[in-house]
């Protein structure tokens, strides 16, 4: 039998097919009756499942990260596709084909690795090349890159999504260092790199993206400032000396400031070129992501904006010429 994938859903459809449960939650409407709010998901999109007057024994053998068959019935609300749920069972793995449920970057990791190393190695300060060097040689800091999302819901929620983040970053830093000069390209390059390298332990996926344990206490601002101080010993040994204090201080900086201010996670503001520079090409690269993946993945073909989305507090216009 023919899979129907989340991208094929179309308002009105009947639906009796295996997703990944990526989110469980039981909730109660105005009159304290219980209901179950799903996130379903393959590797084409994510839909939001309901399923009316539940009682939590119905749904006690289904949990974030299973694999789950669904019936039910798709339906247009506020401009989007949602599937009202009638049943919803475990299934287990051994009868899945996995790779119809792991979202992938669009981009294979293998080239985006190789052009990164290229960036890195072409920094021309000795101390920073060897830091660099130090990460590049650690082959779990490595894998862990190229195979971890850079978030859960918002830009590049996908395995291999954090690389690709990064990458994309790097050749933004390589390209406006020669607009402004004043701007050091090794430090914002080795910025880039670190900025978000924690959540290679902040977050899991496999198979459903969450966060850890440590990722929940520490953070990937934190987790990042631990790795960053590992590698400083081991390029200490190199050199057979420490790292310039205010090369340190500048890449600490860079780490606690990406998120540009205190209401947005960050600990301090940026408060050196390359700081704000990095806030601000961070920030760049995951709006325009989460842009072009709501468009690309809205599933109501027949309309020309996407839904409301909360997260950006706006619809978003696709225009019409998709609808030709």
């Amino acid at each position: 039998m023919v899979r129907v994938f989340v991208k094929e859903l179309k308002d009105g459809d009947s639906v009796n097919e295996i997703f990944l449960l990526a989110d469980k939650q039981l909730r109660a409407n105005r009159n304290a009756n219980l209901y179950l709010l799903a996130t379903l998901r393959d590797r084409t999109g994510i839909v939001s499942g309901l399923m009316w007057n539940v009682a939590e024994e119905m749904v006690q053998n289904v949990s974030a990260g299973d694999y789950v068959r669904v019936r039910g019935k798709v339906q247009l609300y506020q401009g989007g596709l949602q599937m009202i749920m009638t049943h919803i069972d475990h299934v287990p793995r051994s009868s899945c084909d996995e790779e119809d449920f792991q979202v992938q970057s669009q981009a294979n990791a293998a080239p985006l690795l190789a052009r990164l190393k290229e960036l890195l190695t072409s920094l021309r300060c000795a101390q920073l090349l060897t830091l660099a060097q130090c990460f590049l040689d650690d082959e779990a800091l490595v894998t862990g890159l190229c195979a971890a999302p850079a978030g859960v819901k918002a830009h590049h929620a996908y395995m291999g999504g954090l690389i690709e983040h990064v990458v994309s970053m790097s050749e933004v830093a390589d390209r406006i260092c020669v607009l402004y000069p004043a701007l050091n390209r090794d430090l914002l390059l080795l910025g880039v790199l670190l900025h978000d390298l924690g959540k290679v332990r902040e977050l899991s996926w496999d198979p459903t993206l969450a966060y850890t344990d440590e990722g929940q206490l520490l953070g990937h601002i934190n987790i990042a400032i631990e790795i960053l101080n590992e590698k400083l010993v081991n390029a200490a040994s190199r050199l057979g000396k420490p790292l310039d204090q205010e090369i340190v201080l500048r890449l600490k900086h860079m780490i606690l400031s990406h998120h540009g201010t205190r209401e947005f996670g960050s600990p301090t503001v940026p408060m050196t070129p390359e700081a704000i520079a990095l806030h601000h090409i961070d920030n760049l690269d995951a709006r325009l992501h989460e842009f072009t993946r709501a468009i690309e993945d809205d599933l109501n073909a027949d309309s020309a904006w996407t839904p409301f989305n909360p997260r950006n507090d706006r619809k978003l216009f696709k225009g019409y010429d998709r609808l030709k």
